[in-house]
Protein backbone atom coordinates (compact mmCIF):
# COMPACT_ATOMS: atom_id res chain seq x y z
CA UNK A 1 0.00 0.00 0.00
CA UNK A 2 3.09 2.28 -0.11
CA UNK A 3 1.91 5.20 -2.00
CA UNK A 4 -1.55 5.41 -1.11
CA UNK A 5 -3.39 8.54 1.24
CA UNK A 6 -5.07 7.22 4.22
CA UNK A 7 -8.18 7.70 2.55
CA UNK A 8 -7.45 5.20 0.31
CA UNK A 9 -6.19 3.00 2.53
CA UNK A 10 -9.02 2.84 4.80
CA UNK A 11 -11.04 2.05 1.22
CA UNK A 12 -8.75 -1.10 0.78
CA UNK A 13 -9.07 -2.62 4.23
CA UNK A 14 -13.15 -2.12 4.35
CA UNK A 15 -12.93 -4.11 0.84
CA UNK A 16 -10.66 -7.17 2.27
CA UNK A 17 -13.06 -9.68 3.86
CA UNK A 18 -12.53 -11.14 7.25
CA UNK A 19 -12.37 -14.95 7.05
CA UNK A 20 -12.83 -15.84 10.66
CA UNK A 21 -10.21 -19.29 11.43
CA UNK A 22 -11.99 -21.90 13.19
CA UNK A 23 -10.38 -23.07 16.53
CA UNK A 24 -9.67 -26.13 16.65
CA UNK A 25 -11.07 -28.35 19.00
CA UNK A 26 -8.99 -29.14 22.06
CA UNK A 27 -8.97 -32.87 23.95
CA UNK A 28 -8.31 -32.95 27.16
CA UNK A 29 -8.96 -34.82 30.13
CA UNK A 30 -7.46 -35.03 34.10
CA UNK A 31 -5.78 -37.86 35.35
CA UNK A 32 -4.98 -39.24 38.61
CA UNK A 33 -1.37 -39.99 40.15
CA UNK A 34 -2.05 -43.92 40.30
CA UNK A 35 -3.01 -43.72 36.69
CA UNK A 36 0.42 -42.59 35.72
CA UNK A 37 2.04 -44.77 38.14
CA UNK A 38 -0.18 -47.72 36.99
CA UNK A 39 1.06 -46.55 33.57
CA UNK A 40 5.10 -47.26 34.42
CA UNK A 41 4.94 -43.37 34.98
CA UNK A 42 4.40 -42.35 31.34
CA UNK A 43 3.59 -38.56 30.65
CA UNK A 44 2.22 -39.05 26.95
CA UNK A 45 -0.93 -37.67 26.81
CA UNK A 46 -1.82 -41.15 23.96
CA UNK A 47 -1.55 -42.98 26.77
CA UNK A 48 -4.61 -41.40 28.62
CA UNK A 49 -6.48 -40.27 25.64
CA UNK A 50 -10.07 -40.37 25.66
CA UNK A 51 -10.63 -43.23 23.04
CA UNK A 52 -8.07 -45.17 24.99
CA UNK A 53 -9.69 -44.64 28.25
CA UNK A 54 -13.71 -45.77 26.43
CA UNK A 55 -11.52 -48.68 25.66
CA UNK A 56 -10.79 -50.04 29.00
CA UNK A 57 -14.42 -48.48 29.91
CA UNK A 58 -16.04 -51.18 27.44
CA UNK A 59 -13.66 -53.84 28.90
CA UNK A 60 -14.43 -53.35 33.08
CA UNK A 61 -18.07 -53.88 31.96
CA UNK A 62 -17.00 -56.79 30.33
CA UNK A 63 -18.82 -60.17 32.13
CA UNK A 64 -15.37 -61.84 31.70
CA UNK A 65 -12.45 -61.71 33.87
CA UNK A 66 -9.61 -59.43 32.69
CA UNK A 67 -6.12 -60.81 32.16
CA UNK A 68 -3.45 -59.00 30.01
CA UNK A 69 -2.14 -59.89 26.32
CA UNK A 70 1.40 -60.43 27.74
CA UNK A 71 3.42 -61.13 30.45
CA UNK A 72 3.62 -63.20 33.53
CA UNK A 73 -0.23 -63.91 34.33
CA UNK A 74 -1.03 -63.05 30.30
CA UNK A 75 -2.31 -65.34 27.77
CA UNK A 76 1.20 -64.91 25.92
CA UNK A 77 4.73 -63.85 25.73
CA UNK A 78 6.49 -61.80 23.13
CA UNK A 79 9.85 -60.15 22.08
CA UNK A 80 11.26 -58.75 19.29
CA UNK A 81 15.04 -58.91 17.37
CA UNK A 82 17.88 -56.21 18.73
CA UNK A 83 17.89 -53.58 15.64
CA UNK A 84 21.06 -54.45 12.92
CA UNK A 85 22.85 -53.17 9.92
CA UNK A 86 21.23 -54.52 6.92
CA UNK A 87 23.65 -55.88 3.98
CA UNK A 88 21.64 -56.26 1.12
CA UNK A 89 23.05 -58.42 -1.90
CA UNK A 90 21.14 -59.58 -5.59
CA UNK A 91 20.83 -62.78 -4.18
CA UNK A 92 21.28 -64.98 -1.42
CA UNK A 93 19.92 -68.13 0.83
CA UNK A 94 18.36 -65.43 2.89
CA UNK A 95 15.20 -63.87 1.43
CA UNK A 96 13.89 -61.24 4.00
CA UNK A 97 10.35 -59.41 4.24
CA UNK A 98 9.52 -55.83 6.07
CA UNK A 99 7.19 -55.80 8.48
CA UNK A 100 4.34 -54.36 6.18
CA UNK A 101 4.11 -57.34 4.29
CA UNK A 102 2.85 -59.42 7.62
CA UNK A 103 -0.84 -57.82 5.77
CA UNK A 104 -0.74 -59.52 2.47
CA UNK A 105 -1.99 -62.79 1.63
CA UNK A 106 1.12 -63.64 -0.73
CA UNK A 107 4.03 -61.61 0.49
CA UNK A 108 7.14 -61.88 -1.68
CA UNK A 109 10.62 -61.31 -0.61
CA UNK A 110 11.63 -57.46 -0.64
CA UNK A 111 14.89 -58.37 -0.74
CA UNK A 112 18.14 -60.39 0.20
CA UNK A 113 20.34 -59.99 2.75
CA UNK A 114 24.20 -61.07 3.12
CA UNK A 115 25.41 -63.75 5.81
CA UNK A 116 27.96 -61.23 6.61
CA UNK A 117 24.97 -59.19 8.40
CA UNK A 118 25.90 -59.30 11.89
CA UNK A 119 23.11 -60.73 13.47
CA UNK A 120 21.28 -63.91 14.46
CA UNK A 121 19.50 -64.35 10.98
CA UNK A 122 18.00 -67.64 11.82
CA UNK A 123 16.69 -65.99 15.07
CA UNK A 124 14.67 -64.01 12.91
CA UNK A 125 12.87 -66.55 11.35
CA UNK A 126 9.14 -66.40 12.26
CA UNK A 127 7.65 -69.66 13.52
CA UNK A 128 3.77 -71.03 12.37
CA UNK A 129 1.36 -70.16 15.18
CA UNK A 130 2.89 -67.30 16.08
CA UNK A 131 0.94 -63.95 16.18
CA UNK A 132 2.67 -61.05 14.23
CA UNK A 133 2.28 -57.30 15.42
CA UNK A 134 3.62 -54.51 13.63
CA UNK A 135 5.91 -52.03 16.51
CA UNK A 136 7.64 -49.21 14.44
CA UNK A 137 5.90 -46.87 12.39
CA UNK A 138 2.57 -47.89 11.94
CA UNK A 139 1.78 -49.69 14.93
CA UNK A 140 -1.21 -52.47 15.55
CA UNK A 141 -1.38 -54.52 12.01
CA UNK A 142 -1.43 -58.34 12.83
CA UNK A 143 -0.74 -61.62 11.52
CA UNK A 144 -0.85 -65.57 12.53
CA UNK A 145 1.83 -67.19 10.62
CA UNK A 146 0.78 -69.79 8.80
CA UNK A 147 1.88 -71.96 6.23
CA UNK A 148 2.57 -69.19 3.75
CA UNK A 149 4.87 -67.33 6.14
CA UNK A 150 5.85 -70.10 8.55
CA UNK A 151 10.29 -69.96 8.46
CA UNK A 152 10.61 -66.78 7.06
CA UNK A 153 12.76 -63.92 8.13
CA UNK A 154 11.56 -60.89 9.12
CA UNK A 155 13.25 -57.75 10.26
CA UNK A 156 13.17 -56.47 13.53
CA UNK A 157 10.25 -54.26 14.12
CA UNK A 158 8.35 -56.61 14.39
CA UNK A 159 7.00 -58.30 18.12
CA UNK A 160 6.40 -61.74 17.87
CA UNK A 161 3.66 -63.18 20.45
CA UNK A 162 3.75 -66.65 21.47
CA UNK A 163 0.34 -67.94 22.87
CA UNK A 164 0.74 -70.19 26.29
CA UNK A 165 -2.06 -71.95 24.89
CA UNK A 166 -2.73 -73.01 21.19
CA UNK A 167 -6.82 -72.13 21.34
CA UNK A 168 -5.41 -69.23 22.77
CA UNK A 169 -4.00 -67.97 18.83
CA UNK A 170 -6.89 -66.92 16.90
CA UNK A 171 -8.57 -65.50 19.93
CA UNK A 172 -5.28 -63.36 20.94
CA UNK A 173 -5.58 -62.39 17.11
CA UNK A 174 -8.52 -61.39 16.69
CA UNK A 175 -9.02 -59.31 19.95
CA UNK A 176 -5.96 -57.38 18.16
CA UNK A 177 -7.88 -57.30 14.89
CA UNK A 178 -11.27 -55.37 16.96
CA UNK A 179 -11.41 -51.79 17.54
CA UNK A 180 -11.21 -52.30 21.24
CA UNK A 181 -7.31 -54.05 20.63
CA UNK A 182 -6.27 -52.00 18.15
CA UNK A 183 -7.02 -48.87 20.30
CA UNK A 184 -5.07 -50.14 23.20
CA UNK A 185 -2.48 -51.11 21.15
CA UNK A 186 -2.17 -47.36 19.99
CA UNK A 187 -2.18 -45.92 23.16
CA UNK A 188 1.18 -47.19 24.49
CA UNK A 189 3.12 -45.85 21.55
CA UNK A 190 6.17 -43.45 21.82
CA UNK A 191 7.78 -41.48 19.90
CA UNK A 192 8.26 -37.71 18.55
CA UNK A 193 8.74 -38.78 14.34
CA UNK A 194 8.18 -42.21 14.39
CA UNK A 195 6.11 -44.48 16.61
CA UNK A 196 7.17 -47.48 18.40
CA UNK A 197 5.82 -49.76 20.95
CA UNK A 198 7.92 -52.55 22.82
CA UNK A 199 7.11 -55.97 23.91
CA UNK A 200 6.71 -54.58 27.37
CA UNK A 201 3.86 -52.68 26.51
CA UNK A 202 1.82 -55.66 25.94
CA UNK A 203 1.73 -56.64 29.76
CA UNK A 204 -0.69 -53.66 29.94
CA UNK A 205 -3.04 -54.53 27.16
CA UNK A 206 -6.20 -56.05 29.46
CA UNK A 207 -7.98 -58.95 27.60
CA UNK A 208 -10.87 -60.61 28.32
CA UNK A 209 -10.39 -64.32 29.36
CA UNK A 210 -13.34 -65.99 28.66
CA UNK A 211 -14.01 -69.63 29.05
CA UNK A 212 -11.84 -72.14 26.89
CA UNK A 213 -15.34 -73.19 25.09
CA UNK A 214 -15.66 -69.56 23.27
CA UNK A 215 -12.27 -69.22 22.69
CA UNK A 216 -12.10 -71.96 20.82
CA UNK A 217 -14.50 -71.34 18.64
CA UNK A 218 -12.82 -67.99 17.65
CA UNK A 219 -9.42 -69.72 17.18
CA UNK A 220 -11.21 -72.39 15.07
CA UNK A 221 -12.88 -69.83 12.54
CA UNK A 222 -9.49 -67.76 12.51
CA UNK A 223 -7.15 -71.16 11.73
CA UNK A 224 -9.18 -72.40 9.05
CA UNK A 225 -9.45 -68.61 7.27
CA UNK A 226 -5.54 -68.83 7.71
CA UNK A 227 -5.47 -72.54 6.13
CA UNK A 228 -7.49 -71.56 2.96
CA UNK A 229 -5.52 -68.45 2.38
CA UNK A 230 -2.39 -71.38 2.07
CA UNK A 231 -4.90 -73.14 0.37
CA UNK A 232 -5.54 -70.54 -2.47
CA UNK A 233 -1.56 -69.57 -2.79
CA UNK A 234 -0.73 -73.04 -3.46
CA UNK A 235 -3.36 -73.26 -5.85
CA UNK A 236 -1.70 -69.81 -7.63
CA UNK A 237 1.10 -71.65 -7.55
CA UNK A 238 0.09 -74.06 -9.38
CA UNK A 239 -1.57 -71.89 -11.95
CA UNK A 240 2.04 -70.09 -12.46
CA UNK A 241 3.56 -73.12 -13.20
CA UNK A 242 1.36 -74.80 -16.02
CA UNK A 243 1.66 -71.18 -17.16
CA UNK A 244 5.57 -71.55 -17.33
CA UNK A 245 6.25 -75.01 -18.16
CA UNK A 246 3.23 -74.66 -21.46
CA UNK A 247 5.11 -71.68 -22.34
CA UNK A 248 8.68 -73.08 -21.88
CA UNK A 249 9.07 -70.13 -19.81
CA UNK A 250 13.05 -70.41 -17.88
CA UNK A 251 13.57 -68.60 -15.09
CA UNK A 252 13.58 -64.93 -15.34
CA UNK A 253 16.99 -64.13 -14.41
CA UNK A 254 17.76 -66.50 -16.95
CA UNK A 255 16.96 -64.28 -20.12
CA UNK A 256 19.74 -63.05 -21.09
CA UNK A 257 20.51 -59.05 -22.42
CA UNK A 258 22.01 -59.01 -25.74
CA UNK A 259 24.39 -55.63 -25.93
CA UNK A 260 25.57 -54.06 -28.66
CA UNK A 261 28.82 -53.52 -27.88
CA UNK A 262 30.11 -56.41 -25.13
CA UNK A 263 33.50 -54.43 -24.89
CA UNK A 264 32.11 -51.59 -22.74
CA UNK A 265 31.26 -51.57 -19.17
CA UNK A 266 28.15 -49.53 -20.05
CA UNK A 267 24.72 -51.39 -20.72
CA UNK A 268 23.77 -50.36 -24.23
CA UNK A 269 21.97 -51.49 -26.96
CA UNK A 270 20.34 -51.29 -30.33
CA UNK A 271 17.13 -50.14 -31.65
CA UNK A 272 15.20 -50.21 -35.08
CA UNK A 273 13.57 -46.72 -35.54
CA UNK A 274 10.35 -48.88 -36.65
CA UNK A 275 10.58 -50.32 -32.83
CA UNK A 276 10.99 -47.13 -31.00
CA UNK A 277 7.22 -46.50 -31.03
CA UNK A 278 7.91 -42.80 -30.07
CA UNK A 279 9.44 -44.12 -27.14
CA UNK A 280 13.04 -42.40 -26.68
CA UNK A 281 13.69 -43.35 -22.85
CA UNK A 282 16.12 -46.23 -22.97
CA UNK A 283 14.23 -47.80 -20.24
CA UNK A 284 10.97 -48.74 -22.59
CA UNK A 285 13.72 -50.80 -25.19
CA UNK A 286 15.41 -52.63 -22.67
CA UNK A 287 16.24 -55.86 -23.47
CA UNK A 288 14.64 -58.56 -21.86
CA UNK A 289 11.47 -56.93 -22.50
CA UNK A 290 12.62 -58.30 -26.28
CA UNK A 291 13.68 -61.60 -25.37
CA UNK A 292 10.83 -62.26 -23.43
CA UNK A 293 7.78 -60.95 -26.29
CA UNK A 294 10.30 -63.36 -28.55
CA UNK A 295 10.24 -66.26 -26.55
CA UNK A 296 6.23 -65.83 -26.19
CA UNK A 297 6.26 -65.91 -30.09
CA UNK A 298 8.25 -68.78 -30.00
CA UNK A 299 6.35 -71.32 -28.21
CA UNK A 300 2.47 -69.21 -27.29
CA UNK A 301 -0.07 -70.02 -30.11
CA UNK A 302 -0.67 -66.55 -30.50
CA UNK A 303 0.53 -63.13 -28.89
CA UNK A 304 -2.29 -60.65 -28.47
CA UNK A 305 -2.19 -57.50 -26.24
CA UNK A 306 -4.59 -56.67 -23.45
CA UNK A 307 -6.94 -54.20 -26.03
CA UNK A 308 -8.06 -57.64 -28.05
CA UNK A 309 -12.03 -58.26 -27.66
CA UNK A 310 -11.18 -60.94 -26.43
CA UNK A 311 -8.93 -60.37 -23.59
CA UNK A 312 -10.82 -57.05 -22.22
CA UNK A 313 -13.96 -55.31 -22.72
CA UNK A 314 -12.79 -52.47 -21.11
CA UNK A 315 -9.50 -50.60 -19.39
CA UNK A 316 -10.55 -48.25 -16.91
CA UNK A 317 -8.27 -45.39 -15.41
CA UNK A 318 -10.18 -42.78 -13.15
CA UNK A 319 -9.83 -39.13 -13.33
CA UNK A 320 -8.24 -37.30 -10.42
CA UNK A 321 -11.04 -35.91 -8.07
CA UNK A 322 -11.49 -34.38 -4.62
CA UNK A 323 -12.73 -36.76 -2.47
CA UNK A 324 -15.45 -36.20 0.75
CA UNK A 325 -14.65 -38.35 3.54
CA UNK A 326 -17.67 -40.05 5.30
CA UNK A 327 -17.93 -42.00 8.59
CA UNK A 328 -17.92 -45.80 8.67
CA UNK A 329 -21.50 -47.17 7.13
CA UNK A 330 -22.34 -43.87 5.61
CA UNK A 331 -20.61 -44.23 2.38
CA UNK A 332 -18.76 -46.63 0.19
CA UNK A 333 -16.06 -48.52 1.39
CA UNK A 334 -12.55 -47.06 -0.75
CA UNK A 335 -9.14 -47.99 -0.31
CA UNK A 336 -5.87 -47.75 -2.21
CA UNK A 337 -2.87 -49.48 -4.50
CA UNK A 338 -1.19 -49.82 -0.99
CA UNK A 339 -3.75 -52.35 -0.11
CA UNK A 340 -4.25 -53.99 -3.06
CA UNK A 341 -2.17 -57.57 -1.45
CA UNK A 342 -4.42 -57.43 1.25
CA UNK A 343 -7.29 -59.78 2.24
CA UNK A 344 -9.27 -57.23 4.06
CA UNK A 345 -7.67 -53.77 3.46
CA UNK A 346 -6.06 -51.90 6.10
CA UNK A 347 -6.89 -48.12 6.91
CA UNK A 348 -10.53 -48.26 4.30
CA UNK A 349 -11.88 -45.20 4.14
CA UNK A 350 -15.64 -44.44 3.20
CA UNK A 351 -16.17 -41.80 0.58
CA UNK A 352 -20.09 -39.82 0.02
CA UNK A 353 -22.21 -41.57 -1.98
CA UNK A 354 -24.03 -38.72 -2.92
CA UNK A 355 -21.26 -36.64 -3.89
CA UNK A 356 -19.12 -39.20 -5.74
CA UNK A 357 -22.17 -41.23 -7.07
CA UNK A 358 -21.78 -41.39 -11.00
CA UNK A 359 -18.13 -41.14 -10.46
CA UNK A 360 -18.41 -44.50 -8.46
CA UNK A 361 -20.47 -46.12 -11.36
CA UNK A 362 -18.56 -45.26 -14.12
CA UNK A 363 -15.00 -45.21 -12.71
CA UNK A 364 -14.31 -46.36 -9.09
CA UNK A 365 -16.53 -49.31 -8.33
CA UNK A 366 -14.80 -52.63 -8.08
CA UNK A 367 -16.81 -56.09 -9.77
CA UNK A 368 -15.54 -59.44 -8.55
CA UNK A 369 -13.29 -61.10 -11.14
CA UNK A 370 -11.94 -57.34 -12.02
CA UNK A 371 -7.97 -57.19 -12.31
CA UNK A 372 -6.22 -54.56 -10.94
CA UNK A 373 -3.40 -52.87 -11.68
CA UNK A 374 -1.42 -50.34 -9.69
CA UNK A 375 -0.33 -47.14 -12.25
CA UNK A 376 1.58 -44.85 -10.01
CA UNK A 377 4.46 -44.27 -7.66
CA UNK A 378 4.77 -48.44 -6.96
CA UNK A 379 3.82 -49.77 -10.83
CA UNK A 380 2.64 -53.34 -11.78
CA UNK A 381 1.36 -54.40 -8.41
CA UNK A 382 -1.43 -56.82 -9.77
CA UNK A 383 -4.78 -58.21 -7.97
CA UNK A 384 -7.88 -60.33 -8.72
CA UNK A 385 -11.03 -58.64 -7.13
CA UNK A 386 -12.29 -60.84 -4.81
CA UNK A 387 -16.44 -61.19 -4.24
CA UNK A 388 -16.21 -59.31 -0.79
CA UNK A 389 -14.63 -56.45 -2.53
CA UNK A 390 -17.22 -56.33 -5.22
CA UNK A 391 -18.76 -52.43 -4.71
CA UNK A 392 -16.21 -51.11 -3.11
CA UNK A 393 -13.80 -48.95 -4.79
CA UNK A 394 -10.23 -47.67 -5.53
CA UNK A 395 -8.46 -44.29 -5.93
CA UNK A 396 -6.94 -43.68 -9.16
CA UNK A 397 -3.79 -44.72 -8.25
CA UNK A 398 -4.56 -48.40 -9.94
CA UNK A 399 -6.26 -49.04 -13.57
CA UNK A 400 -9.22 -51.37 -13.92
CA UNK A 401 -9.38 -54.05 -16.34
CA UNK A 402 -12.73 -56.03 -16.97
CA UNK A 403 -11.78 -58.90 -18.84
CA UNK A 404 -14.22 -60.14 -21.73
CA UNK A 405 -15.37 -62.96 -19.37
CA UNK A 406 -14.91 -65.20 -16.20
CA UNK A 407 -13.07 -67.91 -18.64
CA UNK A 408 -10.34 -65.28 -19.51
CA UNK A 409 -9.84 -63.04 -16.11
CA UNK A 410 -7.95 -65.71 -14.06
CA UNK A 411 -5.08 -66.49 -16.87
CA UNK A 412 -5.02 -63.04 -17.29
CA UNK A 413 -4.32 -62.09 -13.78
CA UNK A 414 -1.94 -65.19 -13.46
CA UNK A 415 0.05 -63.99 -16.65
CA UNK A 416 0.10 -60.12 -15.14
CA UNK A 417 1.38 -61.24 -11.79
CA UNK A 418 4.02 -63.36 -12.60
CA UNK A 419 7.71 -61.97 -13.00
CA UNK A 420 7.08 -61.96 -17.07
CA UNK A 421 3.92 -59.81 -17.31
CA UNK A 422 5.33 -57.49 -14.43
CA UNK A 423 8.43 -56.60 -16.79
CA UNK A 424 6.22 -56.41 -19.77
CA UNK A 425 3.98 -54.03 -17.51
CA UNK A 426 6.88 -51.94 -16.35
CA UNK A 427 8.36 -51.44 -19.85
CA UNK A 428 5.83 -48.33 -19.70
CA UNK A 429 6.67 -46.73 -17.14
CA UNK A 430 7.43 -42.77 -17.20
CA UNK A 431 7.85 -39.64 -15.31
CA UNK A 432 10.97 -37.98 -13.89
CA UNK A 433 9.26 -37.89 -10.13
CA UNK A 434 6.40 -40.22 -9.99
CA UNK A 435 6.38 -43.36 -12.11
CA UNK A 436 3.30 -43.20 -13.91
CA UNK A 437 1.33 -45.77 -16.52
CA UNK A 438 -1.88 -45.09 -18.47
CA UNK A 439 -4.95 -46.83 -19.74
CA UNK A 440 -3.02 -46.35 -23.62
CA UNK A 441 0.15 -48.55 -21.93
CA UNK A 442 -2.02 -50.95 -20.62
CA UNK A 443 -3.71 -51.52 -23.45
CA UNK A 444 -0.41 -52.45 -25.79
CA UNK A 445 0.82 -54.88 -23.07
CA UNK A 446 1.47 -58.27 -24.97
CA UNK A 447 -0.40 -61.39 -23.87
CA UNK A 448 0.51 -64.94 -24.97
CA UNK A 449 -2.64 -67.47 -25.90
CA UNK A 450 -2.27 -70.81 -25.04
CA UNK A 451 -4.47 -73.99 -25.99
CA UNK A 452 -8.04 -73.94 -24.93
CA UNK A 453 -7.40 -76.45 -22.47
CA UNK A 454 -4.08 -75.49 -20.68
CA UNK A 455 -5.44 -71.81 -20.37
CA UNK A 456 -9.09 -73.09 -18.92
CA UNK A 457 -6.97 -75.23 -16.33
CA UNK A 458 -5.05 -72.15 -15.25
CA UNK A 459 -8.00 -69.85 -15.08
CA UNK A 460 -9.78 -72.27 -13.40
CA UNK A 461 -7.10 -72.47 -10.90
CA UNK A 462 -6.84 -68.88 -10.43
CA UNK A 463 -10.64 -68.27 -9.42
CA UNK A 464 -11.15 -70.87 -7.07
CA UNK A 465 -7.95 -69.04 -5.41
CA UNK A 466 -9.71 -65.96 -5.01
CA UNK A 467 -12.97 -67.99 -3.89
CA UNK A 468 -11.05 -69.37 -1.14
CA UNK A 469 -9.71 -65.67 -0.06
CA UNK A 470 -13.38 -64.35 0.06
CA UNK A 471 -14.42 -67.69 2.02
CA UNK A 472 -10.81 -66.67 4.50
CA UNK A 473 -12.34 -63.33 4.41
CA UNK A 474 -15.95 -64.43 5.87
CA UNK A 475 -14.88 -66.86 8.24
CA UNK A 476 -12.15 -64.25 9.81
CA UNK A 477 -15.32 -61.62 9.82
CA UNK A 478 -17.38 -64.51 11.60
CA UNK A 479 -14.74 -64.38 14.41
CA UNK A 480 -14.23 -61.12 14.77
CA UNK A 481 -18.13 -60.74 15.26
CA UNK A 482 -18.18 -63.36 18.11
CA UNK A 483 -15.41 -61.02 20.07
CA UNK A 484 -17.30 -58.16 19.42
CA UNK A 485 -20.86 -59.43 20.22
CA UNK A 486 -20.09 -62.49 22.92
CA UNK A 487 -16.88 -61.03 24.61
CA UNK A 488 -16.15 -57.65 24.28
CA UNK A 489 -20.03 -56.47 23.53
CA UNK A 490 -19.35 -54.04 21.29
CA UNK A 491 -21.02 -53.23 18.07
CA UNK A 492 -17.90 -51.20 16.66
CA UNK A 493 -15.65 -53.56 14.74
CA UNK A 494 -12.55 -52.47 13.07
Amino acid sequence: MVGMNKEAIAQKISEEKIIDIPQEELNWGSVSLSEVLNSDTRLEASVYNIEGRHAREILKKCKWELSSVCGDNGLATAYHRPRFKRIWVEKSPFPIYQPSQILEIYPKPSGYISEATKTDIEALRVKKGQILLTCSGTIGNCSIVSKTLDNKIFSHDLIRIDCKNEIDIGYVYAFLKTKVGYTLINTNNYGAVVSHIEPEHLHNIPIPNPPNMLKKRIHELMMKSYELRDESNELLDKAEKLLVNGLKLPPIDDFKPEYFDTSSNLKNYSVKFSELSNRFEASFHVPIVKSIINHLKSHAEEVTTICDERISKKIILPGRFKRVYVEEGQGTVFFGGKQIYELDPSNKKYLSTRHHKNRIQKELRLIENMVLITCSGTIGKTALVPKHWENWTMNQHVIRIIPSSDSIAGYLYVFLSSPYGYELIKRFTYGSVVDEIDDNHVSQIEIPLMSLEKQDEINHLALEANKLRYEAYKLEQQALIIVNEEVIRDDSPR
